[in-house]
């Protein structure tokens, strides 16, 4: 089920991320950055079905490696520790980051073929959407 994810994604669009970035603590210099940033996001599958979710930057790359449903810690971008965990939930990839007694959820789907990724911090979301890479 997460085959449909597995490719090279552009970003053409970003909604709000100012908002959602403010919302999980992000401080103003590195806002800045982050809303002229229009990373690519790689993901790939093993054979063990080890997940690679890599997004690519001129400002930064992360990468994060994971088996669904195992939680694990996670660098963000912003350099929050998190305790993150994906899981498939009705074809969309959650993945739900806790940190210092907060949480965030990231929830990426795929419809008419671009992927819809939305940032959600309490009543705040953000909607970025990429499309395939030939």
């Amino acid at each position: 089920m997460v085959e449909k994810f597995v490719g090279t994604w552009k970003m053409i669009s970003s909604e709000n991320f100012d908002d959602y970035m403010k919302a999980i603590g992000v401080g103003f210099a590195t806002r800045q950055v982050g809303n002229r940033t229009k990373p690519n996001l790689i993901v790939s599958v093993d054979d063990d079905g080890m997940v690679c979710m890599k997004s690519q930057s001129t400002f930064k790359t992360t990468e994060i490696k994971f088996k669904l449903n195992e939680p694990f810690d996670e660098t963000t971008a912003d350099d929050r520790k998190t305790r993150t965990v994906v899981t498939l939930e009705n074809g969309k990839l959650v993945q739900k980051q806790s940190w210092d007694g907060k949480e965030t959820n990231i929830e990426r789907e795929i419809t008419d073929g671009k992927l819809i990724a939305k940032c959600i911090m309490g009543d705040v979301v953000a909607v970025r959407t990429y499309v395939k890479e030939a």
